[in-house]
């Protein structure tokens, strides 16, 4: 049966909504009927060729909906149950996943190498980061289906799949934000304003939003921003301003830009931490010099995927928005139908809205 789906042909090319053929899961997979996706950088990473993977391919990452059918074998989810999508799941067997390190494993990307569907034109296509979420239906390993939980209304928990899982986790279990610490957050897209609301979340003392937008403050205070700065060259010397001529005691990097991760790095005070989130390119070249590194004594760390385990943390994610802690309708900034998938990768060029949540 066809249906509807956004493909990217080649990479740097435009998306096309088209018509494509799914076939029915095999051994070990499940179908998936999309209730919503988010439009998602990566996404726009993938389009640009910032990261490789297999094309031509159906985007889409960040998604949630109903199980149509399972194959053979698969046992913990059923037709009619409502899963979210998740895009990077861990083997269990690779050196990482035997650390526990699961948001690292070495295979977590294979699936997206495989040849999912085809268009009606009888092309082959690859599910872009493995779930091919930009698409009314989509046909992905059991691996990639997590139980959708209790009272987290299905469209909002698309969300879950990565911005709030990403952002949540680089200030829980990356940075490690204690009560009382002072917090920056540079960029205000769906992951900034995820880890603006987990900054909170862990009792933060001040959160300081930063993004190139002054159109996003409305966004930023809403998710728990004590202070709104748009970023400029002097933004690092703001913050300090902000914070007794300190600096924060954590700053989390969202944008993936060379400039945003030195002002993130100046922002932090001395032998405090800096972690980065965002997905940059290979010409976004950053340097330090030997001094500083010894004198300010700062940590600068990486994060994939919120150095997050989704089994383990969406109860806990869902726990907090059950309770009103964790606003996800607050993350979403228009809510489009699938056609409307091309211009929302426009605003993100152009750094406008938060996120752009594909309602099927």
């Amino acid at each position: 049966m066809a249906v509807r789906a956004a493909v990217l042909p080649a990479v740097g090319s435009p998306l096309e909504i088209t018509g494509i053929e799914l076939p029915d899961p095999g051994p070990g997979q499940v179908r998936v009927r999309l209730a919503a996706a988010g439009v998602c950088h990566s996404d726009l990473s993938l389009s640009d060729g910032t990261m490789r993977l297999p094309v031509p391919a159906v985007l889409g990452h960040e998604g949630a909906g109903t199980v149509v059918s399972v194959g053979e074998g698969v046992t913990h989810v059923a037709p009619g149950d409502g899963v979210v999508l998740n895009w990077a799941p861990s083997c269990g067997s690779c050196h990482a996943c035997s650390l526990g390190e699961v948001w690292l494993c070495a295979n977590a990307l294979g699936g997206a190498a495989e040849v999912y569907a085809r268009t009606t034109g009888g092309t082959d296509l690859h599910p872009g980061l493995n779930v091919a979420a930009f698409a009314e239906e989509t046909v992905v390993s059991t691996s990639c289906v997590l139980p959708v939980p209790d009272g987290v209304p299905l469209t909002d928990a698309a969300l879950l799949g990565c911005a709030v899982l990403t952002g949540y986790g680089a200030v829980h279990h990356s940075a490690r934000v204690r009560r009382g610490e002072t917090v920056a957050v540079f960029g205000v897209g769906g992951v900034g304003l995820s880890a603006i609301q987990a900054a909170r979340i862990a009792g933060a003392s001040k959160i300081v939003a930063v993004d190139v937008s002054a159109g996003k403050e409305e966004l930023a205070r809403a998710a728990g921003a004590t202070d709104y700065l748009v970023a400029s060259d002097t933004t690092a010397r703001e913050i300090r301003g902000l914070t007794g001529k300190q600096g924060v005691d954590v700053a989390v990097e969202c944008a993936g830009r060379a400039v945003s991760i030195r002002a993130a790095w100046d922002s932090t005070r001395r032998g405090g931490r800096t972690t980065v989130v965002g997905i940059g390119g290979k010409d976004q070249q950053v340097t330090f010099n030997a001094l500083e590194i010894f004198h300010w004594g700062r940590t600068l760390s990486g994060c994939v995927y919120g150095n997050s385990n989704p089994a383990e943390d969406l109860p806990v994610l869902a726990e907090h928005v059950r309770a009103g802690r964790l606003d996800l309708s607050a993350l979403v900034t228009e809510r489009i139908s699938l056609d409307g998938i091309p211009a929302a990768f426009e605003n993100m060029l152009a750094g406008k809205g938060g996120r752009s949540l594909v309602v099927f």
